[in-house]
């Protein structure tokens, strides 16, 4: 754990999401990837600030991160953002996402004076963040990006996703980036997991990390790292890859990139098993990894 300032920063929107199952219930639910990748961080010991944006009114939802300890830093927004994520499947793999709102950009003014190891980028859609902020960002440290804040775009309720023409100039000041095989495909025109990990890491990044239904894969030092998520169920599908790369992120500050890949995945299909944020106590992961 770093003895000045943070582990980790998360720069992204905390949304207020619905959650509407195959048999056709809705239900709310606090979300955005500086939520599930705050409090998992949190829960895992880390010292966290999240960077945020929403209305004034909903401040109040930010006390479940101050709760676990995690500073946070808010700036006051006309929307909240917010998903609506529509399961067609039992497993919750095969899923619909449609766009509740936006709590706008990002802009250099609302960085705080703070150190942290390591800063993550992590938007829930396009336009959060923009290759400006994103080089003012790495000017302060290392990086790691989720891509899905530059291919995924909220157009009218739905969304859709499209390749990010400045990827060459923004990828140059990532170190850790991910993407779920979707975004990978689409950024790089090919579903083989392994040539679009190599592509995307030809731009930049030092590390690729790509999720997918079975599990994660790694491309780091030239080399492959793959792991198959394990849980006993799936409750909790959303979240999923923010789990595992803000874990896979938190542990690189201490180990090596297999040993990384193996704890995030082990923390992931812990988290896979209930709805929610990781929540489960560090003996469980340890006693996942020995299965």
């Amino acid at each position: 754990m770093s003895e000045r300032g943070f582990d980790v920063a998360l720069i992204g929107h905390f949304a207020v999401d619905k959650i509407t199952t195959v048999d056709g219930k809705t239900v709310p639910a606090h979300g955005g990837a500086v939520y599930y990748g705050g409090l998992n961080l949190a829960r895992l010991g880390y010292r966290v600030a999240v960077i945020t944006r929403l209305r004034r009114d909903d401040f109040w939802r930010l006390d479940e991160l101050r709760t676990e300890g995690i500073e946070v830093f808010a700036t006051a927004s006309e929307e909240t953002a917010g998903m609506e994520n529509i399961f067609l499947s039992k497993d919750r793999d095969k899923r619909i996402c449609k766009s509740l709102g936006f709590a706008g950009a990002f802009t250099a003014g609302e960085l705080p004076d703070i150190v942290a190891c390591l800063t993550l980028v992590i938007p829930i859609c396009a336009g959060e963040v923009d290759l400006e902020l994103l080089r003012t960002v790495s000017a302060r440290g290392p990086v790691g990006l989720d891509v899905q804040g530059f291919v995924r775009f909220a157009e009218g309720d739905d969304v859709v996703f499209h390749d990010w023409p400045e990827k060459a100039d923004g990828l140059a000041h990532v170190r850790y980036l991910k993407a779920d095989d979707t975004e990978a495909e689409v950024l790089t025109g090919t579903r083989d997991l392994r040539f679009a990990a190599r592509e995307l890491a030809s731009l930049g990044p030092a590390e690729v990390l790509i999720t997918h239904k079975e599990g994660v894969l790694v491309y780091a030092e030239g080399s492959f790292h793959e792991v198959r998520f394990s849980p006993q169920r799936v409750l909790g599908r959303t979240g999923r890859g923010d789990t595992c790369f803000t874990t896979y992120c938190a542990k690189r500050l201490s180990e090596d990139p297999a040993t990384a890949v193996r704890y995030a995945a082990a923390v992931t299909s812990l988290k896979m098993e209930d709805p929610g944020p990781f929540n489960r106590r560090i003996e469980e992961v340890e006693e996942r990894l020995r299965s």
